[in-house]
């Protein structure tokens, strides 16, 4: 991996009426790239997408938000900060641009982007989907866990107390749990990720913002009919990569199977090392994947 870039400028925008800040690179020679949009995960912001953005550049005219809620973006003026409100967000922010898009998702971002490319085919170009948060009967142990935070009363107390915590502990706590090997990264990224944490501290809403859409998401596993995540899945007309990663401690990679036999003109890969972030931990790595998959799946961009 080249040398560490800073976080990638931004600004405010409010799409649809909410304020989010997303980061952009629209400079120089990128201006003239393919727009792709790139979700950040539950708890996450922007600043995740840094090193994949810099390594797709100019190529890709890259940009990713905030999320209601979370990084710089205010939390969302009616409250809601479930898999359709942000889905809402994505839709009004491509809308804002130029479209189709390149929509490019992690996590919980994967699984707002399955939603937009569902029930908006018009928008969106390609699909890449990294170790997206697809409903699983049998969660792996850290997701189990977490849904204790749902608990009335107890859980929020007790996830007040966990963030209480010093960033420093809390951003090792977020690399151990995400990384295949927490030393690979680099110092300005946890430098980018303290500042994050204390950025969430500044703002009473940052812990109702995790909750609230760790409860949406729940609520997306327990979905049944035409709008359940896997069903939409396989109404995705656009074609989709699928990235999954071997030591991934909050997807179990075995998904990748079905998630495989589900979307209709996919590409699946597995990073054998790698964790929950491949996009920070091996962002070249990931980068070659899209560009492979980009060259047959969108080859004039």
């Amino acid at each position: 991996m080249g040398e560490p870039i800073s976080l990638w400028p931004g600004e405010f925008r409010e799409p649809g009426g909410r304020r989010i800040f997303v980061r952009q690179d629209h400079s120089g020679a990128a201006a003239s790239g393919a727009r792709t949009l790139y979700l950040h995960g539950l708890a996450g912001s922007a600043g995740n997408w840094t090193d994949l953005m810099g390594a797709l550049s100019p190529e890709l005219a890259g940009e990713a938000p905030d999320f209601p809620g979370f990084g710089k973006s205010p939390p969302p003026p009616e409250g809601e900060y479930g898999v359709d409100a942000q889905a809402a967000c994505v839709v009004d922010l491509i809308r804002d641009g130029a479209s189709p898009v390149h929509l490019v998702g992690n996590s919980m971002g994967a699984t707002t982007a399955v939603r937009v490319a569902a029930e908006h085919p018009e928008l969106v170009r390609t699909l890449s989907l990294i170790s997206p948060a697809l409903p699983d009967l049998w969660p792996r142990r850290i997701p189990y866990q977490m849904t204790g935070a749902l608990i009335p009363v107890v859980g929020p107390a007790v996830y007040s107390r966990i963030q209480r915590r010093p960033a420093e502990v809390r951003v090792q706590g977020m690399l151990d749990a995400t990384f295949y090997d927490p030393s690979s990264a680099s110092a300005d990224r946890v430098l980018d990720a303290l500042e994050a944490e204390r950025e969430r501290d500044r703002h009473e809403y940052g812990n109702t913002a995790v909750l609230e859409s760790l409860r949406g998401l729940v609520t997306e596993y327990v979905r049944f009919g035409r709008r359940s995540l896997w069903r939409q899945a396989a109404e995705v007309s656009c074609p989709t990569l699928l990235v999954y990663a071997g030591h991934d401690k909050f997807v179990n990679p075995r998904l990748a199977r079905r998630a495989a036999r589900t979307f209709p003109n996919n590409r699946l890969v597995l990073l054998t090392e790698a964790g929950h972030f491949p996009m920070m931990e091996t962002p070249e790595r990931v980068a070659r994947e899209l560009r492979a998959f980009l060259r047959v799946a969108a080859p004039s961009r």
